[in-house]
């Protein structure tokens, strides 16, 4: 009976350590000049994860506003903005499915997936409409706290 009290113990730690894997600071990467973006801090909360740009690295224009985002992020200030939201894990301190992405650029809300890569360094972020193999991924960099 103890080494099931302890087992069951263990596997809470674990799981909660888990849900934090993805949690921190990460630099977004453009995809066609393979420069840094933003950064993006995730946070996790009753194990559900969201993130918001909390920097713009070189914007081209200065404090600039979500202008076509939906609903109310619409007219919402880039620094600050959440998104990424409601993704949960699908394998503990790997992947985390059921969320949605949001393109500032374009306005566009996207079904999405995240992969913890390289020992929790990278993370893979994958927008789609439907299914997963119809859209598009980038890799993220965890960084320290701007």
């Amino acid at each position: 009976m103890r080494l099931l009290t302890t087992a069951l113990m263990f596997s809470g730690i674990l799981a909660t350590a888990n849900a934090h894997a993805a949690a921190g600071h990460w630099r977004t990467i453009d995809d066609n000049t393979g420069e840094v973006r933003s950064i993006v801090h995730i946070e996790e909360q009753g194990g559900v994860l969201s993130g918001r740009i909390v920097r713009l690295v070189d914007p081209p224009e200065p404090n600039p506003i979500c202008e076509q985002c939906p609903g109310d992020k619409r007219g919402e200030p880039v620094e600050g903005l959440e998104i990424l939201w409601g993704f949960e894990a699908s394998r503990p301190g790997r992947e985390w499915t059921g969320g949605e992405l949001l393109d500032p650029e374009n306005g566009r809300v996207y079904r999405g997936r995240l992969r913890l890569q390289d020992d929790g360094a990278r993370l893979e972020v994958r927008g789609f409409i439907g299914m997963a193999m119809f859209g598009r991924s980038q890799t993220w960099e965890r960084t320290a706290a701007p």
